[in-house]
């Protein structure tokens, strides 16, 4: 009897366990080519990519103020 409420007590608590699947390898970096420089004052952050919903994408580089 005891050993039966252990085995319902672990199946309820599994049952809550969210486990998340395993992500793909971060694709390679894409080569961007830098414009211009708009303004002095300005440094380029580079483009990367970001996990979103269940997909890697890509966040494009930009120019930022100091």
């Amino acid at each position: 009897m005891k050993h039966v409420f252990s085995v319902a007590v672990l199946s309820v608590l599994l049952t809550a366990c969210v486990v998340e699947p395993a992500r793909p390898p971060r694709p390679e970096p894409l080569v961007e080519v830098v414009p211009v420089q708009p303004a002095p004052g300005y440094h380029w952050v580079k483009g990367h990519y970001r996990w979103e919903g269940n997909q890697w994408l890509w966040v494009r580089g930009h120019w930022a103020p100091n």
